[in-house]
């Protein structure tokens, strides 16, 4: 049993850290999760509705020049530009106002705009509608990352973070399902897509219950010279885990780095001494990372129909490559901690290029549905990592800013690769979009590779001093 003096002198963060695993820690983050479950439900949902979009006649497959709001680049763009404006502009109201206010203000405004968009009958006010829930979107994925990695113990923060990404994962399937039941058909006089975005925005409704209960990040609150709050919160965590496993509590490691008093931080940080490498090769990461992601994810169905498949075959086969999302949280969950982050990253950037291009020439239906499953096992892998990756990189008085900023550049190249996707389906086929995919993971290989620091099991006030 720990004696009251060590508590004092140990601060929040070493209290924390030398907390064991539990069901609380994984009720909590389950929970945090479920808001980020409809944010991967309304970016994946792109993809399933995609053909219903297409064949209403409110959009093209492809486009006729850069901006073309009549093409689906354009449905997939404005999302994609909101995300940003919502990580650049928006991303430091997290340092500022705390995780957990930001985290409900943020699914709020999704919800609404989502809901809104539903009900949208022409390509300019419905990707008016996407650019706003885009926004809402782009601040709630870095609040729900920072907000994990700041709530659980450093030795099985990458664990914890796989989990919630393997919660949020399976709204991919979810939404699937949706599609293949309800965009080829209407009802009550609504087209099915329109019914599949309406159960998106329901939202706004389950998170008011959520957040009851949720407690602010007491890292955060020490960084705000908040200590009282912080220690109340940490207090309560303690009682929680003590009563579960029934063992008292290890003692704190004491004259370890804490963020007390680390007060506001600033942008400029980012780009002084270690975290201005971090930063360049974060923000070239999350430029280059979607292409594979999104640039395969969005557009399964139509990739599929531009091979000659029908709509109904499309739609099955995404269906069913959608169900091994999952498999690559798994896979993240398990080895979060035992093989670096950094190579698990390089790993799975080979296994996206290699896949890929073998999904593009592939013309029969099990080496599409292997070689599609495989590119998404590794691209959903590479999510459950990468998103514990980046947040350990920065201290607590940045953390969200600093995450906020380098996680936009996947939003601005995300905003292009659907105009690209596009232009080469039609001058080039379905392998010059594996090819320039396969291009983008070449360069996530050498940027981690070389220059992506090593974070298993190190504190994050260690990583940042």
């Amino acid at each position: 049993m720990y004696v009251e003096k060590e508590i004092v002198a140990a601060g929040v963060s070493a209290r924390l850290d030398r907390l064991p695993p539990t069901r609380f820690f994984r009720g909590l983050v389950a929970r945090i999760a479920i808001g980020g479950w409809f944010e991967f439900y309304e970016m994946f949902m792109a993809a399933y509705i995609a053909l219903g979009l297409i064949r209403s006649g409110m959009y093209r497959a492809t486009t006729v020049g850069l901006f073309d709001v009549n093409g689906f680049a354009s449905f997939l763009g404005s999302f994609f530009a909101g995300m940003f404006v919502g990580t650049v502009a928006l991303g430091g109201f997290t340092d500022r106002f705390g995780r957990r206010a930001v985290f409900t203000f943020a699914m709020l405004i999704y919800s609404v705009a989502t809901f809104v968009a539903a009900f949208q009958t022409s390509p300019q006010t419905m990707d008016l509608w996407r650019f706003i829930a885009g926004i809402g979107i782009g601040v709630q994925l870095i609040t729900v990352d920072t907000y994990i990695s700041e709530l659980t113990p450093h030795h099985t923060r990458g664990r914890y973070m796989a989990f919630s990404i393997l919660v949020i994962l399976t709204s991919v399937p979810v939404v699937a399902v949706l599609s293949y039941a309800l965009v080829p058909h209407a009802f009550l006089g609504l087209d099915g897509w329109r019914w599949v975005m309406i159960i998106g925005s329901a939202g706004a409704v389950l998170i008011w219950f959520m957040r009851r209960g949720l407690p602010e990040s007491p890292r955060w609150l020490e960084s705000k010279g908040r200590l009282g709050e912080a220690l109340t919160i940490v207090d309560a965590i303690e009682r929680r885990v003590i009563a579960e496993t029934g063992r008292a509590l290890e003692p704190p490691r004491t004259g370890t780095a804490d963020a007390a008093g680390e007060g506001q931080g600033s942008f400029a940080e980012m780009w002084k001494g270690r975290y201005l490498r971090r930063t360049v090769m974060l923000s070239l990461f999350n430029f280059f990372q979607t292409f594979g992601v999104y640039g395969f994810g969005a557009w399964v169905p139509v990739l599929l129909y531009t091979k000659g498949l029908t709509i109904t075959h499309s739609l099955l086969y995404t269906m069913v490559i959608a169900f091994t999302t999952p498999l690559g949280a798994l896979g993240a969950m398990a080895f979060a901690e035992r093989i670096e982050r950094k190579w698990q990253l390089v790993g799975c950037a080979v296994m996206v290029a290699v896949a890929g291009v073998l999904f593009g020439l592939a013309r029969d239906p099990l080496p599409i549905l292997l070689f599609g499953g495989l590119v998404t096992i590794a691209n959903n892998w590479l999510i459950g990592i990468f998103h514990t990756y980046q947040a350990e990189l920065y201290p607590t008085r940045i953390r969200a800013r600093a995450v906020g900023f380098v996680f936009s550049w996947s939003r601005v190249s995300s905003i292009f690769v659907g105009f690209w996707v596009a232009a080469l389906l039609k001058h080039s086929g379905v392998p010059a979009v594996f090819a320039l995919i396969s291009s983008a993971m070449f360069v996530i290989v050498v940027m981690v590779g070389f220059f992506g620091p090593k974070t298993n099991g190190i504190r994050l006030e260690e990583l940042s001093q």
